[in-house]
C-alpha cells in the first residue's frame, strides 16, 4: 500500500458547451439557450475552484471479492472492473460551492438559470475528472501500465456506503472542503469520488465510465 495522500489544484479545465447543453436535456439549441448559457458561464466559471485529493493502494481481486486495502466489497461490477488490476488510485474531486449557491438562488426566481447552473456544474466537475484520469492514464502508460474506467460509490452494485470508508481514507473534508451527510451526499454536491484501476494487462475499453456500465436506457450514455 502506498500512504501518501496527495492534494492536487487544477487551473480550468476546457469548457464543452455541447455536454452543458445535454445536461440540460437540449437536444437543438437557439439563440436565447445560447445566451443564457454564455450569460450563466460569465457568472459562474470566475469563483469555481478545481481540487483532487488521491491516494494509491495495493488490492487483491478474486473471483468473490474485491480487498482494496483500507476497505473489502463484494461487488460484482466492481470486481468485474477491477479484473487483472493490482493497484488503484483512489480520489475525491469537487469545484466548490459556488454552484450550490446560485442553483438555490436562482431555484425562486429563474428556474432556467437553476437548471442551466445544475448543467455547467455538471459539466465542471465531470472535466475535472477527466483532467485527473487523464494524468494518471499518462503516467501509467509511461510505466508500460493501463488504466480501467474510472467507478464511483453507487455505480451497479458497489454501495453508497463505500463513501463512507473513502471519506476517512482520503481525509476529504480537512484536504479539500468535501464532506457527507447521514444520507450519504456529497457537499459542495458538484463533486465525486471515485477508483482508477491500473493493471499490466491491456483491455479494450476507454476511460469514460459508459464503457463497463450496463444501464443501456441512460440519457447520457456516451455511444
Amino acid at each position: 500500500m502506498i500512504n501518501t495522500l496527495l492534494v492536487k489544484k487544477y487551473d480550468t479545465p476546457q469548457l464543452n458547451k455541447k455536454e452543458i447543453l445535454r445536461y440540460m436535456g437540449c437536444k437543438e439549441s437557439s439563440a436565447e439557450v445560447l445566451a443564457l448559457v454564455e450569460d450563466c458561464i460569465d457568472e459562474l466559471a470566475p469563483k469555481l475552484t478545481y481540487k483532487v485529493c488521491y491516494r494509491s493502494f495495493d488490492i487483491e481481486v478474486s473471483t468473490d471479492i474485491a480487498d482494496l486495502s483500507f476497505m473489502t466489497t463484494n461487488s460484482k461490477d466492481l470486481i468485474k472492473n477491477l479484473s487483472d488490476c493490482k493497484k488503484i488510485v483512489l480520489f475525491a474531486a469537487t469545484i466548490g460551492l459556488e454552484p450550490d449557491r446560485l442553483i438555490a438562488r436562482y431555484g425562486r426566481t429563474s428556474p432556467s438559470k437553476a437548471l442551466c447552473f445544475q448543467a455547467i456544474g455538471a459539466e465542471r466537475i465531470e472535466s475535472l475528472c477527466n483532467a485527473f484520469n487523464d494524468e494518471i492514464t499518462k503516467d501509467c502508460l509511461a510505466e508500460g501500465l493501463f488504466t480501467r474506467p474510472r467507478f464511483s460509490p453507487g455505480y451497479g452494485d458497489f454501495s453508497l456506503e463505500s463513501q463512507k470508508s473513502i471519506f476517512d481514507v482520503l481525509d476529504c473534508n480537512r484536504k479539500i472542503g468535501l464532506s457527507l451527510n447521514e444520507s450519504l451526499l456529497m457537499s459542495p454536491s458538484k463533486s465525486v469520488s471515485a477508483l482508477i484501476g491500473i493493471s499490466s494487462i491491456k483491455k479494450d475499453c476507454h476511460s469514460g465510465t459508459c464503457a463497463q456500465c450496463e444501464k443501456f436506457d441512460c440519457s447520457f450514455r456516451e455511444e
